[in-house]
């Protein structure tokens, strides 16, 4: 796997997912997934503006530790940086993406911060995250486990794709118990 092409991968799918959210951070209202009428719409807008420095702040990390120097520290941190990010993007996904399939069903009423929408159309809003956000939370997770995998030395690739697949299937499990009533609510992200 070419770490060089990963890291532009990584920089360009953060970014157009930046650009998104920066028009609503922005104050952009046209497409707003299910929502009948915005109750706090200032709020919303800080919401989306801290997920674009995050968003920018992925896009730059694989770059920034190639740059900077001692190579084995940045290689590490780079390994654990991009470790958190494949679990916590799958991760996410995933619970998401199980929790809308079952809130379409009718099996499970997806909350939503109703201080936030004063009104929300509920199916556009779960199709909206299930067929949108979801798949991006689950391609930004594969291109940092792929980067992830490409950084680590070839005899600790074994150890670090089990315990990071470990984790997805844990928190996965974790999410989804907490999402449908069978533990206390527990959110990780």
């Amino acid at each position: 796997v070419d770490a060089g092409w990963l890291r532009g991968a990584i920089a360009v799918w953060s970014g157009g997912y930046a650009l998104y959210r920066g028009y609503y951070a922005a104050g952009g209202t046209w497409g707003l997934p299910g929502v009948v009428r915005a109750a706090a719409h200032g709020q919303f807008m800080v919401i989306n503006a801290a997920a674009v420095v995050v968003l920018l702040v992925a896009a730059a990390v694989p770059f920034v530790t190639n740059l900077a120097g001692p190579a084995d520290r940045m290689r590490q941190l780079l390994s654990v940086l991009c470790w958190l990010a494949f679990v916590g993007c799958c991760m996410h996904a995933v619970v998401d993406g199980i929790d809308r399939v079952l809130s379409l069903s009718g099996e499970l009423q997806v909350t939503y911060p109703f201080t936030l929408w004063e009104s929300i159309d509920r199916r556009a809003a779960d199709l909206q995250d299930l067929l949108g956000n979801e798949p991006w939370f689950l391609v930004e997770g594969v291109l940092f486990g792929a980067l992830g995998w490409a950084n680590v030395d070839p005899p600790h690739r074994r150890s670090w794709l089990f315990t990071a697949l470990a984790a997805i299937a844990a928190l996965t499990v974790l999410g989804v118990l907490s999402a449908t009533g069978v533990i206390g609510r527990f959110v990780v992200g």
